[in-house]
């Protein structure tokens, strides 16, 4: 049964529209990121890089290197859109993406994220069968038809991104319109808009809407009674965040994605205007690669699951640690800033250096070290490797306060632990932080 369910063939038209959609979103997300100076900001001025821990070898390119980087995923991504090595260039920008976004920290956005699960995902789909130039130079690979399977995969994935993003809202400063007020505060000098959104019941409409649209949107794009209001919440909603936040291609991505939840006949009316038959047959086209296939998916699906609950099994507030907070789809949830100060101490000496923070890092990093354990610990370890390479064996102490959501700043760090010897735990709490009373 399950067999005929994945593997009955239905039209391709949505597959074949999202993969033009999605070529030139991803090419435009490389070449903007160098016509807006973020990769001179973000990758070539810093002199520190902080990755994930794991991937310290993944470093930015010398001279201009990452701006020629991002030009060819630039490439890569156009040639996904006219589908040409469709599979050979969604591959590549896949792992050139995927390069950046585990070399860096300080620009960290779930949306990155889900760009890097997309590309994953649309290398194993049959999505240049039709309107591609693949397609055309090879015509025994043209085809109108897909398996459902492919169809699941997608719906199923962003089920899991939205749902998730509304269960992270399951706390009372969401509830209670703290943080979207804190929020909206930040946008109180904005064009036309500022003095508007500092409004309570704003805040309050931003807490339930983006808390109820996120857990409903899915099922109501399904559910053909709803899918038309549905899409117009999701065209507000997504417009609405490009417009306030500017976070780049992902309300656009979000939207295009829309084109698996209507008719397939409708899709292929509107966007390919007769230049794709229809199909509906309807075989049952069961492939040798059924079990590998499979098998492949329920592994990827659990992870996903299981992924964005690790924070339950550590201790304390994800909010307040940031313990399992990346890869979770805990999108715009928290207020977060501090201060930090580190202390570099010579073993078997008195002798304390305060270090300056500025000699070293870039003020997006600036900003983002102060909250994030993980950021504190790394350039711990890279102060430990520079005095280190001078012949001297150093302590490095790291005085941390932590404010949440607007209230009084709370010690972060323990100032008497030495991070420099401590070592990095993926799977296991950091007594080094000190406990919160956020709850």
């Amino acid at each position: 049964m399950l067999n005929k369910w994945l593997f009955t063939r239905i039209d391709n038209s949505a597959l074949v529209v999202f993969r033009i959609m999605f070529g030139f979103l991803i090419a435009i997300e490389a070449f903007g990121a160098i016509a807006t100076g973020w990769i001179r900001r973000t990758l070539m001025e810093p002199q520190e890089t902080f990755n994930f821990i794991g991937f310290d070898f993944l470093q930015p390119l010398p001279g201009e290197g990452m701006l020629y980087y991002y030009g060819l995923m630039g490439l890569f991504g156009v040639l996904v859109m006219v589908g040409y090595k469709y599979r050979l260039s969604i591959i590549a920008y896949g792992l050139m993406w995927a390069g950046v976004y585990l070399m860096q920290k300080s620009s960290y956005n779930n949306h990155y994220y889900l760009l890097m699960l997309l590309c994953i995902i649309m290398a194993l789909l049959p999505a240049n069968r039709h309107i591609s130039l693949d397609a055309k130079l090879k015509s025994s690979i043209r085809d109108i038809s897909m398996p459902r399977w492919v169809w699941v995969a997608i719906v199923l994935q962003m089920w899991i991104v939205y749902t998730y993003a509304a269960i992270a809202k399951l706390y009372p400063d969401w509830f209670n319109a703290t943080f979207p007020e804190l929020l909206m505060y930040s946008k109180r000098n904005y064009w036309l808009v500022g003095d508007f959104l500092q409004q309570s019941w704003v805040h309050y409409t931003i807490a339930w809407f983006g808390f109820l649209f996120d857990l409903l949107i899915i099922p109501a794009l399904l559910w053909r009674k709803t899918r038309v209001p549905a899409f117009l919440a999701a065209i507000f909603f997504h417009l609405f965040n490009s417009f306030i936040f500017h976070i780049g291609i992902f309300p656009y991505l979000a939207l295009a994605l829309a084109v698996f939840f209507f008719p397939s006949r409708r899709i292929n009316q509107i966007f390919l205007r007769g230049r794709k038959p229809y199909y509906e047959a309807g075989e049952v086209v069961v492939p040798s690669y059924r079990k590998p296939l499979l098998v492949f998916f329920s592994v990827w699906f659990i992870v996903q699951i299981a992924l964005p609950l690790r924070h339950h099994f550590f201790q304390d507030n994800v909010l307040w640690t940031e313990e399992g907070h990346r890869l979770s789809w805990r999108m715009m949830l928290r207020s977060k800033g501090g201060d930090s100060t580190f202390k570099v101490v010579e073993k078997g000496t008195t002798d304390t250096i305060y270090v300056d923070k500025n000699n070293y890092l870039s003020n997006k990093q600036l900003r983002a070290i102060n909250s994030k354990p993980d950021m504190l610990w790394q350039f711990a370890q890279r102060l430990k490797r520079e005095y280190a390479a001078q012949g001297r064996d150093v302590q490095v102490f790291v005085d941390a306060r932590v404010r949440v959501n607007g209230r009084p700043s709370q010690q972060f760090i323990d100032p008497k632990v030495d991070l420099a010897a401590e070592k990095w735990q993926h799977f296991k709490h950091h007594d080094w932080i000190l406990p919160s009373n956020l709850d």
